[in-house]
């Protein structure tokens, strides 16, 4: 295993070796010894192994809860932007385990933290929202819960907002301009979000 996560340390561009090597780890090893894998590995220098490392928690944080912790004390200290969207990815793989219904009360939870990477966890690991169950058929919930941050002073949580918000404007483009015609855009985050809403590709 120590050639396989020294090789990962090659890695410059995208997500997939990571993952796979995670998948191997869970799949050979007890879900115990993948946490204490994981646990060790969160301790690296190096980006790469951490980003390996909460791969391996989303994989089995649905079977341990106290994974969840973890990954929310990570997304508030760690400052690697790799590490970040594999935290979202995570967590939406928690989710996806869980039942999307059934992980309201953690998707609340983590919007409702004071630190802007935790919440961002949610409204970017969940895109697109409305292909996820539950969420497909109850978009307004979505809209609700993604909107709330729509103000936040976190411009990278805003963005986020921003973006999740348009993708469910595609298949719900009537919610989406009931809910942003109430906004108050004399605010100027409020207005760089709906920004963001009403951007074209």
């Amino acid at each position: 295993m120590e050639s396989s996560l020294e090789a990962l340390l090659k890695v410059e561009h995208g997500f997939k070796p990571f993952e796979e090597e995670a998948k191997k780890i869970v799949t050979t090893q007890s879900r115990a010894e993948s946490k204490e894998i994981a646990l060790d590995l969160l301790k690296s220098k190096f980006y790469q192994l951490r980003c390996c490392a909460i791969f391996i928690l989303g994989f089995i944080a649905a079977q341990d809860r106290s994974v969840l912790v973890v990954l929310k004390e990570r997304a508030h200290v760690d400052d690697s932007w790799q590490v970040q969207e594999i935290i979202a990815k995570a967590f939406d793989q928690y989710c996806a385990y869980h039942g999307y219904e059934n992980s309201l009360p953690e998707i609340k939870e983590w919007l409702s933290h004071q630190n802007p990477n935790v919440c961002r966890a949610v409204t970017e690991g969940l895109r697109i929202w409305t292909s996820r169950t539950y969420f497909k058929d109850h978009p307004q919930v979505a809209i609700e819960l993604i909107a709330q941050h729509k103000a936040s002073d976190s411009e990278y949580l805003r963005k986020s907002v921003g973006n999740a918000l348009r993708d469910i404007s595609k298949k719900h483009p009537e919610l989406i301009e009931k809910e942003i015609s109430n906004w108050d855009l004399k605010n100027s985050n409020i207005a760089y979000t709906y920004a963001y809403v009403k951007k074209r590709h």
